[in-house]
């Protein structure tokens, strides 16, 4: 036994000596092939730089990718192009051994009769179930004509041609536009409505020392077709941090757009100065709301839920409040973010919109207020899960980059997009033309919503809002499932609009979408 204690040793220390000698030699005949032939070494890093292109072309799998897998995306590209975005010989997904797996119910016999032609609902009009600002009366309330929104992205974070395709695409498709939080653009002017986003730096309706000026923003929602105004709290990508766009990147027409000096660092605080506490920001919303007539909202990632719950007390209790909150999922794109902020800060969509939504049920504000989803609820099975939690509405960003060309090449923090959608390199925006890209990102939107109502007529309703929390089960496994309210804890009632909402929707969607029908009955039909 002595021997045995020290010839072990002994043997392990002789190993390790000759491995530490043989990495070292092949470390050293690798310095020596690189010095010889230095285009190999160059070919090394080269191949290293065109990874993620390489994984998305040639080596990932279907459902590998991340933050799309290559089946998400061949979805969005054909959808846009309307091309054939069917999908042969079933799915590849693990469905049977992946948790939190979404699992639409469909209805054998319902209220909808889904009408079989694949081209069914491409046209048709699928409006808001609520009216937003009916509920506080606001001068302006309108009903969105589309469930399906494109989300804020700035210009500065977009190129102009991307910014000027997305809006015209909103135009075609009759749906809105966010600004983001960069100001109102010539690009944002092309025919679409828009909801005009308010951040801590005020772009757009600023005064020259930085503060924010009504008579700014009044005088810019009087010369554009702002149908909103949206106050943005937070993102879900970078909770809690202000935007930078480096001075490089501050042309002369971002500097007009956003009101600030050009060729200097833009800097974005991380708080708004106009209020302070939910009590100031509610007054803040009804000054916006007053002096404009327009629908006021909040758009926030999901953290702490003591500003929710302090929010919903007060506009329960004094009467104030937002006609529509935009909750945005902790799986959110953004330009640029640190990692620990795009990976960890902040509730994923679900989660966080779960809670939420249940905030503003039990203090019974839930039917008065207009729910928006965002966090890559561009998917139509990620769309239909949020509809059943109780959005009214979803926002799709880097969904409808792909739609005009984005191929997921992750570089929008550099500069160096390569198809001109992120990035302010005038030779590299010359890669989103306008006018094409303007019908793809409309056909993607068509084709998203026509999804929608296919498979809301499969539930057996007549509208994705209408989908309650019973039509999808989550499974927890091989064996095991729940369905969406018991998962999240919500009430059978939840995630409805009211009873007089649900009554017009299913009118107005009767006399848009008209339904499927069967052969005619045979001698011996059973009625």
């Amino acid at each position: 036994m002595k021997w045995a204690s020290r010839a072990v040793p002994a043997a392990v220390a002789a190993v390790a000596a000759v491995a530490a000698l043989a990495a070292r030699d092949l470390i050293q005949r690798e310095h020596a092939l690189l010095r010889t032939f230095p285009v190999l070494g160059r070919a090394r890093y080269l191949l290293e730089s065109i990874g993620p292109e390489l994984r998305q072309y040639i080596v990932a799998g279907n459902n590998e990718e991340r933050p799309f897998t290559r089946d998400q995306r061949r979805w969005v590209y054909a959808s846009a192009k309307q091309q054939n975005n069917y999908f042969g010989f079933g799915t590849d997904n693990d469905i049977e051994f992946t948790p939190g797996y979404p699992i639409i119910k469909h209805r054998t016999f319902g209220r909808a009769v889904p009408p079989s032609t694949p081209g069914a609902g491409h046209d048709v009009r699928l409006p808001c179930a609520k009216v937003l600002g009916a509920a506080r009366g606001r001068a302006h309330a309108f009903r969105p004509e589309s469930v399906v929104n494109i989300s804020g992205m700035s210009f500065g974070s977009l190129s102009g041609n991307a910014v000027e395709a997305l809006n015209r695409g909103a135009a075609l498709a009759g749906c809105l536009q966010n600004t983001g939080e960069g100001g109102l653009s010539p690009y944002h002017r092309k025919g679409g409505d828009l909801v005009f986003q308010i951040g801590t730096a005020y772009f757009g309706c600023r005064d020259e020392r930085g503060r924010f000026s009504l008579d700014r923003l009044k005088d810019l929602v009087a010369g554009a077709p702002v149908r909103a105004l949206e106050i943005k709290l937070s993102q879900g990508a970078k909770p809690s941090l202000g935007g930078l766009l480096p001075a490089a990147k501050v042309s002369a027409e971002i500097a007009a757009t956003r009101g600030i000096p050009q060729g200097r660092d833009c800097v974005s605080p991380s708080r708004h100065a106009e209020f302070s506490d939910c009590d100031s920001l509610l007054d803040w919303v009804e000054l916006l709301a007053a002096e404009t007539g327009l629908p006021v909202g909040i758009k926030s990632a999901v953290g702490d839920l003591g500003f929710w719950e302090e929010l919903t007390t007060l506009m329960r209790d004094t009467g104030r409040g937002v006609d529509f909150v935009t909750v945005d999922g902790g799986e959110g794109g953004t330009g640029a973010a640190p990692l620990i902020f795009t990976d960890s800060v902040s509730l994923p969509f679900q989660q966080g919109f779960a809670r939420v939504y249940k905030v503003f049920a039990e203090h019974d504000l839930h039917e008065q207020v207009v729910f928006v989803g965002a966090g890559k609820l561009g998917l139509p099975d990620n769309a239909v899960v949020a509809f059943a939690l109780g959005c009214d509405m979803v926002n799709v960003g880097r969904e409808a980059m792909l739609a005009i060309g984005c191929i997921q090449a992750q570089k929008c923090h550099t500069d160096t997009c390569p198809t001109g959608v992120a990035t302010q390199n005038p030779w590299l925006a010359r890669g989103v033309d306008p006018g094409s890209k303007s019908v793809r990102a409309a056909n993607y939107v068509r084709t998203l919503r026509r999804d929608l109502v296919k498979v809301a007529e499969a539930c057996g309703v007549e509208h994705p809002g209408l989908i309650d929390t019973d039509s999808i089960e989550v499974l927890d496994g091989r064996t095991a499932s729940h369905p969406l309210h018991e998962v999240y804890g919500y009430r059978p009632e939840w995630g409805l609009p009211s009873a007089a909402d649900r009554a017009q929707i299913v009118r107005l969607m009767t006399a848009e979408a008209p339904q499927g029908g069967t052969a005619p009955p045979s001698p011996t039909a059973m009625s």
